[in-house]
């Protein structure tokens, strides 16, 4: 009588656990995260470590997966990918505010340059009339002042030396009763910027809309 045989028993194998790619995930989220902070005034600056730790672990991920101890290759050139959009668009906005800076300090260079110079205003009076009466005025940040002159003998010539913006004045001349001719002339550090002529009496040159 044969005797009943044991049963065959067959060596049990774990199905292979994959690797893994924890770092290229990291990388992927870091990246992802520091690409929407960047698009942020201000607060952006947190995007800075975001985008380049995104980096940094994506590449080390894509290593990982490309020596076979890691899986998930894409979801790491993803991560790599989404960090270097993210610190362009940080390098993007160091430009902007760079150059934001750079205009307003050119503004207040240019504001503090109008504040400091000084202008040399002349203003003319010529003709053959034998009397003239003449009004001037000047504007600047200092305020505005007027004066009035009258004489009798042509050219008459008044020069003024303006401190800081000179935004303009008027210069004006009118005959007397006797008539004749004057001119109203304005020059501003020898430029030449206005120019009136009356005839007869009691006429008035005004120079005016000069700066």
């Amino acid at each position: 009588m044969a005797l009943p045989q044991p049963p065959t028993t067959h060596p049990q194998h774990a199905a292979p656990v994959p690797p893994q790619n924890g770092l290229g995930t990291a990388g992927f989220v870091l990246g992802l995260l520091g690409l929407l902070f960047s698009f942020l005034p201000v607060i952006g600056l947190v995007a800075w470590p975001l985008v380049i730790l995104g980096l940094v672990l994506g590449a080390v991920g894509i290593v990982r997966a490309s020596s076979g101890r890691a899986t998930n290759k894409g979801l790491a050139v993803a991560g790599v990918v989404l960090s270097a959009a993210g610190l362009v668009v940080c390098i993007l906005w160091v430009a902007v505010f760079s150059k934001a800076a750079s205009d307003a300090k050119g503004t207040l260079d240019d504001l503090e340059q109008a504040a400091n110079k000084e202008s040399r205003v002349v203003y003319e009076i010529s003709g053959d009339a034998p009397k003239a009466s003449v009004s001037y005025t000047t504007y600047s940040d200092g305020g505005s002042t007027t004066n009035k002159e009258d004489t009798t003998k042509l050219p008459w010539t008044k020069e003024l030396t303006v401190k800081g913006f000179f935004s303009g004045g008027s210069l004006t001349a009118m005959t007397g009763a006797e008539g004749g001719t004057v001119t109203c002339k304005v020059k501003i550090d020898g430029v030449e910027k206005r120019s009136e002529t009356a005839t007869g009496p009691f006429a008035q040159a005004t120079c005016t809309n000069f700066s």
